[in-house]
C-alpha cells in the first residue's frame, strides 16, 4: 500500500474521509449534477452516471453558473453531497458552495496524482491518500 501526504490551501476547513472520485474535467454543479440524487448527469462528462455522494470529489476546477453554489447546498441537505472536495484551483462557485454546505475543501493540490477508488482522508490543509 502506498501512502502519500499533500498539503494545500484550505477553502473550507474540516475533516472527512472516503473513496476518491476523480476526473480530469471541470464540474458544473448546476445542470451537471442532480441535486436530489448526487448523480453526475452532464452528457459526455467522464463521470456521467456516477454518484458523488459520500465520495472525496477530485477535479481540477469548477465551471458554470453561480447557482452551482446553491446546488452544493441542496446536495448537502439531501444527504447526497461529497464528503470533501479537492481541486487544483478552486474557483468562486465551488468555494461558496462548500462554505454554504460546510463541505471540507482544499485546493492547490496535484489532483492529477490522485485516482478513483483511493482511500482519502482530509484534515484541515492535509490530505492523505492511500492507494492499494
Amino acid at each position: 500500500m502506498n501512502t502519500h501526504k499533500f498539503h494545500g490551501r484550505i477553502i473550507f476547513s474540516g475533516s472527512a474521509a472516503g473513496p476518491a472520485l476523480v476526473t480530469s474535467q471541470g464540474i458544473s454543479f448546476f445542470g451537471g449534477v442532480d441535486p436530489d440524487t448526487g448523480v453526475i448527469v452532464e452528457r459526455g462528462h467522464e463521470l456521467e452516471g456516477q454518484s458523488l455522494a459520500g465520495k472525496v470529489l477530485v477535479f481540477p476546477t469548477g465551471k458554470g453558473s453561480t447557482v452551482g453554489s446553491y446546488t452544493l447546498y441542496r446536495l448537502k441537505r439531501a444527504g447526497k453531497a461529497p464528503a470533501a472536495i479537492l481541486n487544483a484551483e478552486c474557483e468562486t462557485i465551488t468555494a461558496v458552495g462548500c462554505i454554504l454546505a460546510e463541505i471540507p475543501c482544499v485546493d492547490h493540490l496535484p489532483v492529477e496524482r490522485l485516482h478513483s477508488g483511493a482511500a482519502v482522508m482530509v484534515a484541515g490543509d492535509t490530505v492523505v491518500v492511500e492507494n492499494t
